[in-house]
């Protein structure tokens, strides 16, 4: 990891620290440009919600455990690293 990916990661802490949840884990699919952050493993939700954003809010006993970024880079304007 060169220094501009550090400065990347670093940039995103002070919201990583926002986050009400002590882990997160995060997925990426670049091949289906689908993000995947999880709150909670193994997560088992059994209710899940789709906004117009194309967000995909999974629940558990009604806490939300995982959120799924459809369209992630396209919409965030990001770049793939291929």
């Amino acid at each position: 990891m060169g220094a501009a990916e550090v400065e990347k990661v670093s940039a995103l802490v002070p919201h990583l620290l926002g986050i009400p949840h002590k882990k997160i884990w995060v997925d990426y699919d670049e091949e289906a440009d689908v993000l995947y952050v999880n709150f909670k493993r193994p997560s088992r939700a059994d209710d899940s919600e789709l906004t117009d954003d194309d967000v995909i809010i999974r629940r558990e006993k009604g806490e939300v455990v995982g959120m799924t970024f459809l369209n992630a880079a396209k919409r965030f304007g990001t770049k793939s690293r291929a």
